[in-house]
Formats: structure tokens, C-alpha cells, sequence
């Protein structure tokens, strides 16, 4: 069978390729960020992916203590949401804060959701909610400094269209916002506010009408995709959601979402491969090949495009000890990167200038990326759960290119890069030792290898085979 052909047009750009990955990523809840091996596994994304701000739930929560009433007084305490803060600043990121949950003191009602039991009911007074938030930002900004918390985000709430997480109405949730944004505002303009946080891309045009119609500010768009929520709620295991799903079906709805925003900024703050985090496949290199292309297809669409999560130190349900039990994170538990921590290794590596590449197939699809140190060829070769794949041989063309110093090549596959397979060949042990984490982080590193190459008709050839659910990142070396 012939390769399959894809074309590079080295003098030809088509873009800027914006890093709105690295704007933001995912983490559980609050309280985690006071633990030692979060803190260390975050401050290694930053340093090595490039991550600018955190998104956590539960700032607001029980568990954090920002409010209590007593002698029915409301009395603050905010020194825990500084212990995090504090923290965030000193490896030099930014909290992107969702305004969330309820706290108790101040909640109609007691539905909760996650073993946290956090509160998901609108508060009983929308006055004293507007205090709350009211004192909090004033507080952040005596802290920390208006030009400082001038940089962050105040996202309200989290999927409010979801009744597990809004027990209120969509009107109830538009009242929350109302207090919320005009208490913000009041401490400061220049502060940045947004919402509607919906999971599924929903509410957005009645979000706008809402702000529009009572002249409410609302400086971003936030909303979360998964690739199985088209199915979601048909009862089906995950592997079928997808199996069911459509290929680039995020890239569809993040442009649709960009048009009914009209105009302003949008933010995913959260987004994975699926919305289970107990499914297998995110340990693997699938996962890695899916993150690729999703974000190669959306980066230069919209301001974040905010993963969910960096690690497995996470406990909306419980806490797993076994190393690899498909959670959400690029770091397991033990700080091992999966296969996705690689993914976004090689896009942090990437230049800022898209060129024009030609050249399609059915489970292929191939970036040209270039900054001052040479071209990058990004390939992945990915299907949904249950879809037909095979290897590919694939012929890469460049043309307009001086032939290079070198080419290497980085791989992600079942082979390379893939510490789960090693665990499997430990025997799956639940606990591991530390030489045994040790070999497991040796087994997830990307090897850079020579590439071959030659050149025809002025054209620099390369010759590569790609097995399923594989990344490969080739640099061209000037």
C-alpha cells in the first residue's frame, strides 16, 4: 500500500499557533492545593508544560472555612484561600477562580454532591452572598495588590445547567452571577468576571441576553466540553459514548461556541477525553493522541483551553492507591507523567507560526510548526474506541526549506512513552516502592532519536511509520 502523503509549504504560514492550553489547567478541589505532593506535582507542569493559572472547585466550600455564622453574625476567615494563593504565586501562577460551592452557613437548602459533600443550593440571601464575595475580592486586593489580582479570573459557579451541581433554576444561577459580578466589579472595574460556567456549551445566548438586558458586566465566556456528551446521559459505558461519538467533534462545537459569544473572549475550563474519571483509556497512549489533535484542531480559537487535570491527587469520589486507575490527571499519583503529560511536553516545545501543510487521511492528520530554532512536524495517528486504525506509513514532503542540520524524532505509542504498560509488566502491583516509581518515570520519557531524510526534486523527504493511537514530533533542525 502507498504511504500516505502530506505536504509542507515551509514559505507559506497560516497563523499563529496560540498556546491557549498552557493558559490554564484543571485540578479537584481546594483543600488539595494545601497538600505537599500537589504542590510539587504542580510546580513541575508549570516549569516543564508552561501552565499560567489553576481552576479548582470548593473555594467556598465548608472544608476551606472562609465563613461561618455565629450569634447570627457572619464572620470571616480567609486565611486558608491565602495558604493556596500564596503558594500559587511563589512558582509564579495565577488562580482562575471558580466561585464555588455554597457555603453552609449561608445555603437554602442541603443537596451536595461529591464525597466532600459540597453544597450546590442557591444561598437562602443574596445580600449576604454579595458580602461574602464582596469581602473576599476586597481582602485579595488589600493581600495581594489590585495590579496584581487585576490578572485573574472570576469564573461563577460550575455547571449550573447540571442539576448535580445547581440545585437552583437557570434564573436562580443568573441572580447568582448578577451579585457576584456587581460585587466584584464594586471593588474594583478593571477586575475580570465571567461565566455562564455551563457544562456542553450551554446557555450562552441566554447568558448575554441576561447581562445585556440588565446591563451586568461580563468580561469572558466559560464553558466545558467532553467528547461523550453528545450520549451522556443514555446510560452507556464510556468506551460506547465514545465509540458513538464524532471524530473532531470538539473542534466543531468550540467553533460554534466561539460564534454565539459574540465577541467576547472564550475560556474552556475544562475539558479530557471523556468526563469519566475512571476510564482506562486516559492512561493511555489513546489519551495522548486524542489531547494532541484536539488541541492542534482549537488552540487558535479560543483565549484558554483549560485541561481537566494535571493530576490524580483527586477525590471528587475517593482516592485511589492503585497507580493507574484511569483518572483525569497527566501525573499520577505518585507524580509518574501518563502518555497526555508527554502530549503536552512535545505542544509546550512547539514555535508560534503555523505553516500550510496539504495532505489528508482517515486517521492521520499533521501540523507544521515553526520557531527560531527550526520546523516541528507534529503527526497523530488516532480513532475513537472501537473505529477502525492500522499503522500508517506516511511520506512527509517539505518544500521550501534549506536541507537541515538535523531531524530527530520523539515518539508517543504503545512502545514509547507509555509507563502504564511497564506497571502491567510489574505484575499491576497497587503500591509502589520508590525504585519502582523511579523506573516507572523512566519509562514515560520521550527518547529523541535520529530521523533519516533525503531530498528529491528540492523537497526534504522523510519516511515514517505511525502505529495506532501514536504521536510523533519531528524537529527539523536550521
Amino acid at each position: 500500500m502507498d504511504p500516505a502523503q502530506f505536504r509542507v509549504d515551509a514559505t507559506k504560514v497560516i497563523g499563529p499557533l496560540l498556546h491557549s492550553w498552557e493558559h490554564t489547567v484543571g485540578s479537584c478541589h481546594a483543600p488539595l492545593a494545601l497538600r505537599a505532593d500537589w504542590q510539587s506535582q504542580l510546580r513541575l507542569c508549570h516549569e516543564e508544560l508552561g501552565f499560567q493559572y489553576v481552576r479548582f472547585h470548593g473555594l467556598l466550600s465548608d472544608d476551606v472555612g472562609v465563613v461561618v455564622r455565629r450569634n447570627d453574625r457572619l464572620l470571616f476567615s480567609f486565611f486558608n484561600t491565602d495558604q493556596i494563593f500564596d503558594f500559587l504565586l511563589s512558582i509564579g501562577m495565577r488562580p482562575f477562580i471558580e466561585l464555588s460551592f455554597m457555603p453552609e452557613t449561608l445555603a437554602s437548602g442541603r443537596t451536595t454532591v461529591f464525597h466532600y459533600r459540597a453544597n450546590v443550593t442557591p444561598p437562602k440571601s443574596y445580600e449576604e452572598w454579595s458580602t461574602l464575595i464582596s469581602r473576599l475580592v476586597g481582602h485579595w486586593t488589600e493581600r495581594y495588590g489590585i495590579d496584581e489580582v487585576r490578572h485573574w479570573f472570576f469564573e461563577v459557579w460550575n455547571e449550573p445547567n447540571l442539576q448535580i451541581f445547581w440545585d437552583g433554576t437557570r434564573e436562580e444561577y443568573f441572580e447568582l452571577y448578577r451579585h457576584a459580578a456587581q460585587a466584584i466589579k464594586g471593588t474594583d472595574v478593571g477586575l475580570k468576571v465571567g461565566g455562564p460556567a455551563t457544562a456542553k456549551e450551554e446557555w450562552i445566548e441566554e447568558f448575554l441576553d441576561f447581562c445585556q438586558q440588565r446591563r451586568l458586566p461580563v468580561d469572558f465566556i466559560s464553558t466545558h466540553h467532553y467528547p461523550n456528551d453528545v450520549i451522556w446521559y443514555e446510560n452507556q459505558d464510556t468506551e460506547t459514548q465514545l465509540a458513538n461519538s464524532k471524530r473532531s467533534i470538539l473542534r466543531e462545537w468550540t467553533e460554534n461556541a466561539c460564534r454565539r459569544s459574540r465577541g467576547l473572549p472564550v475560556y474552556y475550563t475544562e475539558w479530557n477525553c471523556s468526563s469519566n474519571g475512571r476510564f482506562r483509556l486516559q492512561d493511555d497512549p489513546y489519551a495522548a493522541a486524542f489531547v494532541t489533535k484536539t488541541i492542534m484542531e482549537s488552540a487558535h480559537l479560543v483565549e484558554a483551553y483549560s485541561f481537566w487535570t494535571f493530576s490524580d491527587i483527586f477525590e471528587e469520589d475517593y482516592f485511589p492507591s492503585v497507580p493507574f486507575h484511569g483518572g483525569f490527571g497527566l501525573l499520577n499519583i505518585h507524580g509518574i507523567p501518563k502518555p497526555t503529560y508527554r502530549a503536552f511536553e512535545l505542544l509546550h516545545a512547539l514555535g508560534n507560526e503555523r505553516l500550510f501543510v496539504q495532505g489528508q487521511h482517515p486517521t492521520l492528520d499533521a501540523w507544521a510548526v515553526r520557531n527560531d530554532r527550526g520546523l516541528t512536524l507534529l503527526i497523530t495517528n488516532h480513532a475513537l474506541p472501537r473505529q477502525q486504525i492500522n499503522e500508517v506509513a506516511v511520506l512527509l514532503e517539505i518544500e521550501g526549506l534549506s536541507p537541515p542540520r538535523s531531524v530527530t524524532i520523539e515518539r508517543i505509542d504503545e512502545d514509547h512513552a507509555n509507563p502504564k504498560q511497564a506497571w502491567v509488566e510489574m505484575g499491576r502491583p497497587e503500591y509502589l516502592s520508590r525504585d519502582r516509581v523511579q523506573h516507572l518515570v523512566q519509562a514515560s520519557r520521550t527518547l529523541k532519536t535520529t530521523q533519516s531524510w533525503h531530498v528529491k526534486d528540492n523537497k526534504t523527504c522523510l519516511n515514517v511509520k505511525l502505529p495506532p493511537h501514536a504521536v510523533a514530533s519531528i524537529t527539523l533542525g536550521s
